[in-house]
């Protein structure tokens, strides 16, 4: 497959999800993690995906320290404008003072001059779109931001802040479980030439079919708290991910291959950014890059979730802060 370019940014066609490194799913080891990125350098991966909250920062030193004299080959994307309260809670924070201060906090982590891809993580409802854009705008006219996006917004909000300043990228969630781009969203990026990063493209490890039980999770993962990781939801997402895993024996690759392919076949503005922190998982993920799929076989496994996954796919307190304007 050809790389991907985003207004002029060479960013492959797929990326590496950097946040299970520091965190989120259990313990992370740094050696591994490390390994894993000079990995990705080495089998053509060119974007990599870290937020100023991953680890509370630490991910973006960690990201820093890995591509420390790979810099030429790199293309970081990193966010910021959602972080976690002592209590737990997230709080959005898109006021052009907090922007410019996680801009200068990122570039000191990361051991950088300037951002390649600096994205707005979630839009805050307290702030009209149009001053975080034009906050992020003043950075790259300072040089600190080559480009900018925006992560988990409408098509109306893509619109207001495309106006005020080209957006490169959207960062969204997208797979073939969770689709909810596909109707107005994807159509208002391509109308405005506007890249999208997706997220969670293996529905956080469970379109690969190697999850069981929800038991499996440690304690400190996440998705024990993801309502389609639980109950009546897990079980029926269950049965779909056999369906994907029986198409998969006959393409004579794994369910999360299969997935993969599938979405990047959606088009080649699209790039997936699946997560990992081990170099036999990224090497796996990246063997989908060679599958090719059928009309027919795209529309196969399109069908297996026609109606997307069971259950929402963040918890409540974290489904508010998901930008639904219109």
């Amino acid at each position: 497959m050809k790389n991907t370019l985003w207004n002029g940014l060479n960013v492959g066609v797929m990326g590496l999800g950097c946040m299970g490194m520091s965190g989120g799913y259990g313990a992370a080891d740094d050696s591994e993690s490390v390994a894993t990125i000079h990995r990705a350098l080495e089998l053509g991966v060119t974007l990599f995906n870290t937020s100023d909250a991953y680890g509370g920062g630490e991910n973006e030193k960690l990201l820093g320290r890995a591509l420390a004299g790979h810099r030429d080959r790199a293309v970081i994307a990193t966010k910021t404008g959602a972080r976690r309260l002592p209590d737990g809670q997230w709080e959005t924070d898109g006021s052009p003072a907090h922007l410019r201060r996680a801009c200068e906090a990122s570039l000191t982590r990361l051991g950088v001059e300037r951002l390649d891809l600096f994205i707005l993580a979630r839009v805050d409802p307290k702030v009209p779109i149009e001053e975080s854009v034009g906050a992020m705008a003043a950075l790259v006219a300072e040089g600190k931001v080559a480009r900018m996006g925006l992560s988990e917004a409408s098509a109306r909000t893509l619109r207001r802040a495309h106006a005020v300043h080209p957006l490169a990228a959207l960062e969204t969630e997208y797979s073939v479980w969770e689709r909810h781009v596909e109707a107005d969203i994807l159509p208002t990026l391509r109308e405005l030439g506007i890249g999208l990063l997706a997220y969670s493209p293996l529905g956080r490890g469970f379109l690969t079919g190697s999850l069981h039980s929800p038991a499996a999770l440690s304690e400190t993962d996440f998705r024990r708290h993801s309502p389609r990781f639980q109950g009546d939801h897990f079980e029926r997402n269950a049965e779909r991910v056999r369906g994907l895993q029986a198409l998969a024996q006959e393409k004579h690759c794994g369910a999360g291959q299969l997935a993969l392919a599938w979405l990047m076949a959606q088009g080649p503005d699209i790039v997936p950014i699946p997560g990992t922190r081990r170099r036999t998982h990224l090497e796996e993920n990246l063997r989908a890059r060679e599958l090719v799929l059928t009309p027919e076989e795209r529309a196969r496994i399109s069908a297996l979730f026609s109606d997307g996954a069971s259950g929402e796919r963040y918890p409540p307190v974290l489904m508010r802060g998901i930008d639904r304007s219109g």
